[in-house]
């Protein structure tokens, strides 16, 4: 371990996320293959909590069966679902997704929720815990005033703020109506990270660096860019860098994304990556370790049709840091 690294085993902290929930149903070759519960920042702290990360999830579901599913799927794979309101007259909502040559997704989505709604109370925040957000949901502006409220008390309570933009061509015609709050994101956000598919339907724009300048720099300054097989990209103060895609056999790359941000508050967790070294800024060697962590977690996600890391990885990782507590 280098001396640049402070093992969290020594701090813990815990990661919350705020999201939606959905149950995905996966399509290949026009025949359904699996039902797995997801929402993009769901997908991934279900794959923090199975690596043994304390970590706990913001959202809401329908009064059903799927709802419960949901619930308990999150709570068996070790996330604290306390502040997942269940709404008693809707339903939860669901995706189809259709896997196309290549294992990636085209998605139907259906919701009847009357109306989006957000109802939660505040969880304790420590400094330094980790806030992921992201997708429509945290521009939808039905539901604003109660994020932006959340995100602005974990900041104030010291915690780190990671946003994945996550904004998909569905929503397009609704770029002009949400600019103000993603803008909004941008600022608050210690870290932002977007597909090329994102920023390409957000900006017209896809090439990392452009985007970089025009569209993030003046609101944060560490941007990293995924661009499918192609590599990500890396914008932070003086480092400009580009990692080559980790080479897997894909079943499916709906959760990729997701769990690239899961192995990156990973990876920071694992090396006790705090908010006052983001702010001071990161050293060329702490990024390669986190974006290492980020593409472990999105290439294992890609060898199965679920949507997070597979339980045994999850365990590989509890087993793999409890004998370096005991070393210690």
């Amino acid at each position: 371990m280098h001396s640049i690294f402070r093992n969290f085993a020594a701090t813990m902290r815990k990661v919350i996320g705020i999201g939606e929930t959905v149950l995905d149903i996966i399509f290949k070759d026009g025949q359904p293959i699996g039902a797995v519960p997801g929402g993009s920042v769901f997908n991934g702290i279900i794959s923090l909590g199975r690596a043994g990360i304390p970590a706990m999830f913001i959202s809401e579901t329908g009064n059903d069966r799927v709802g419960k599913h949901i619930i308990n799927f999150a709570r068996n794979n070790g996330v604290n679902a306390d502040s997942i309101n269940v709404f008693p007259d809707s339903k939860s909502p669901v995706s189809l997704a259709f896997l196309d040559d290549n294992n990636e997704a085209e998605y139907l989505f259906y919701k009847d929720h009357p109306h989006d709604r957000l109802d939660f109370v505040y969880p304790d925040i420590q400094p330094d815990d980790i806030v992921m957000f992201g997708s429509f949901y945290a521009v939808n502006p039905v539901i604003r005033p109660q994020v932006a409220g959340f995100l602005e008390y974990a900041r104030q309570r010291g915690a780190i703020l990671y946003y994945d933009v996550n904004f998909r061509a569905a929503h397009k015609d609704e770029v002009m109506k949400i600019t103000p709050n993603l803008l909004e994101n941008l600022e608050m956000a210690d870290i932002v990270r977007g597909s090329k598919e994102d920023f390409r339907v957000l900006y017209g724009k896809d090439d990392p660096l452009r985007v970089y300048n025009a569209e993030i720099s003046f609101y944060c300054k560490r941007f990293i860019c995924t661009r499918g097989a192609q590599p990500v990209s890396l914008i932070a103060g003086a480092i400009r860098k580009e990692y080559p895609i980790v080479d897997t056999q894909t079943v499916s790359t709906i959760g990729a994304g997701d769990n690239f941000n899961a192995g990156l508050v990973y990876g920071m967790m694992h090396h006790g990556i705090l908010r006052s070294h983001i702010e001071q800024g990161l050293s060329e060697e702490q990024w390669d370790s986190i974006i290492h962590w980020a593409q472990l977690f999105s290439a294992n996600c890609c060898q199965s049709i679920h949507n997070s890391i597979s339980v045994d990885f999850g365990q590989s990782l509890q087993q793999e840091r409890n004998g370096f507590n005991e070393k210690k």
